[in-house]
Protein backbone atom coordinates (compact mmCIF):
# COMPACT_ATOMS: atom_id res chain seq x y z
CA UNK A 1 0.00 0.00 0.00
CA UNK A 2 1.20 3.36 -0.95
CA UNK A 3 2.21 5.92 1.70
CA UNK A 4 1.12 9.61 2.33
CA UNK A 5 1.90 12.20 3.88
CA UNK A 6 0.28 15.57 5.39
CA UNK A 7 1.28 19.51 4.32
CA UNK A 8 -0.81 22.63 5.88
CA UNK A 9 -2.30 24.85 3.17
CA UNK A 10 -0.92 27.72 4.66
CA UNK A 11 -3.11 30.78 3.98
CA UNK A 12 -6.20 28.73 3.09
CA UNK A 13 -9.10 28.88 5.10
CA UNK A 14 -11.11 26.72 3.36
CA UNK A 15 -11.26 24.24 0.99
CA UNK A 16 -12.63 26.52 -2.13
CA UNK A 17 -9.97 28.89 -1.56
CA UNK A 18 -7.51 25.83 -1.57
CA UNK A 19 -9.08 24.04 -4.51
CA UNK A 20 -8.80 27.94 -6.62
CA UNK A 21 -5.09 27.87 -5.67
CA UNK A 22 -4.70 24.42 -6.92
CA UNK A 23 -6.78 25.49 -10.25
CA UNK A 24 -4.55 28.57 -10.70
CA UNK A 25 -1.57 26.20 -10.49
CA UNK A 26 -2.14 23.77 -13.09
CA UNK A 27 -0.10 23.13 -15.45
CA UNK A 28 -0.39 20.54 -18.37
CA UNK A 29 -2.88 18.04 -16.22
CA UNK A 30 -0.44 18.37 -13.16
CA UNK A 31 -0.23 20.76 -9.93
CA UNK A 32 3.11 21.37 -8.56
CA UNK A 33 3.79 21.53 -5.16
CA UNK A 34 7.17 23.17 -4.47
CA UNK A 35 9.09 21.68 -1.11
CA UNK A 36 12.51 21.94 0.01
CA UNK A 37 13.77 18.34 0.43
CA UNK A 38 12.79 15.28 -1.49
CA UNK A 39 11.32 12.74 0.78
CA UNK A 40 13.87 9.83 1.36
CA UNK A 41 10.67 7.50 0.95
CA UNK A 42 9.71 9.37 -2.22
CA UNK A 43 9.27 6.06 -3.98
CA UNK A 44 7.07 4.62 -1.69
CA UNK A 45 4.66 8.25 -1.88
CA UNK A 46 4.33 7.74 -5.19
CA UNK A 47 0.47 7.08 -5.81
CA UNK A 48 -0.21 7.68 -2.10
CA UNK A 49 -1.90 10.79 -1.51
CA UNK A 50 -1.14 14.33 0.19
CA UNK A 51 -3.48 15.17 2.67
CA UNK A 52 -3.83 18.64 3.47
CA UNK A 53 -4.35 20.12 6.26
CA UNK A 54 -6.75 23.46 6.53
CA UNK A 55 -7.78 24.46 9.70
CA UNK A 56 -6.27 22.10 11.86
CA UNK A 57 -8.47 19.35 9.98
CA UNK A 58 -7.48 16.59 7.68
CA UNK A 59 -9.42 17.96 4.97
CA UNK A 60 -8.77 16.72 1.42
CA UNK A 61 -6.55 14.88 -0.31
CA UNK A 62 -4.34 14.41 -3.92
CA UNK A 63 -2.95 11.62 -5.53
CA UNK A 64 0.91 12.09 -6.16
CA UNK A 65 2.00 11.26 -9.33
CA UNK A 66 5.82 12.04 -8.87
CA UNK A 67 8.43 13.83 -7.95
CA UNK A 68 10.83 16.53 -10.39
CA UNK A 69 13.90 18.51 -9.68
CA UNK A 70 13.55 22.15 -9.15
CA UNK A 71 15.66 25.34 -9.50
CA UNK A 72 17.58 25.60 -6.66
CA UNK A 73 18.32 21.96 -5.33
CA UNK A 74 14.52 22.31 -4.55
CA UNK A 75 11.89 19.09 -5.18
CA UNK A 76 8.30 19.81 -6.66
CA UNK A 77 5.85 17.17 -5.46
CA UNK A 78 3.87 16.54 -9.10
CA UNK A 79 -0.11 15.99 -8.10
CA UNK A 80 -3.84 14.66 -9.56
CA UNK A 81 -5.63 18.13 -10.32
CA UNK A 82 -8.80 16.45 -8.47
CA UNK A 83 -8.71 17.75 -4.69
CA UNK A 84 -10.87 14.77 -2.91
CA UNK A 85 -13.27 16.05 -0.18
CA UNK A 86 -11.85 13.48 2.99
CA UNK A 87 -13.72 12.92 6.36
CA UNK A 88 -11.84 15.63 8.72
CA UNK A 89 -10.02 14.73 11.11
CA UNK A 90 -8.13 17.07 13.90
CA UNK A 91 -4.67 17.51 12.76
CA UNK A 92 -1.93 20.07 14.52
CA UNK A 93 -0.15 22.12 12.40
CA UNK A 94 3.42 21.41 11.44
CA UNK A 95 5.99 22.64 9.12
CA UNK A 96 6.57 21.28 5.91
CA UNK A 97 5.10 17.40 5.26
CA UNK A 98 5.11 14.46 7.03
CA UNK A 99 4.64 11.23 6.44
CA UNK A 100 0.85 9.56 7.32
CA UNK A 101 0.49 5.76 7.43
CA UNK A 102 -2.69 4.22 5.47
CA UNK A 103 -4.12 3.00 8.92
CA UNK A 104 -4.11 6.98 10.00
CA UNK A 105 -5.54 8.34 6.73
CA UNK A 106 -9.27 9.32 7.01
CA UNK A 107 -11.51 7.73 4.50
CA UNK A 108 -12.58 10.20 1.44
CA UNK A 109 -16.48 11.98 1.61
CA UNK A 110 -18.44 11.37 -0.93
CA UNK A 111 -21.37 11.99 0.48
CA UNK A 112 -23.69 9.04 -0.31
CA UNK A 113 -23.19 7.18 3.02
CA UNK A 114 -25.46 7.95 5.79
CA UNK A 115 -27.68 10.25 3.92
CA UNK A 116 -25.42 12.64 3.68
CA UNK A 117 -25.88 13.39 -0.01
CA UNK A 118 -29.37 14.75 1.21
CA UNK A 119 -28.24 17.46 3.44
CA UNK A 120 -27.95 20.95 2.40
CA UNK A 121 -24.90 22.15 0.97
CA UNK A 122 -24.68 25.09 3.62
CA UNK A 123 -24.92 22.79 7.17
CA UNK A 124 -22.48 19.99 5.23
CA UNK A 125 -19.83 22.95 4.58
CA UNK A 126 -20.59 23.66 8.74
CA UNK A 127 -20.74 19.90 9.87
CA UNK A 128 -17.22 18.97 7.70
CA UNK A 129 -15.88 21.98 9.24
CA UNK A 130 -16.64 20.92 12.45
CA UNK A 131 -14.89 17.33 11.73
CA UNK A 132 -18.71 16.09 12.75
CA UNK A 133 -18.88 14.27 9.35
Amino acid sequence: MPLNMSKVAVGCASLDTLKRRQEARLSDGVVPVVTRFRPKRADELIGGSIYWIVKHRLAARQTILGFADGSDRRTIIRLDPLLVPVRAIPKRAHQGWRYLDAADAPRDFDGEDEGLAALPPGLMVKLSALALI
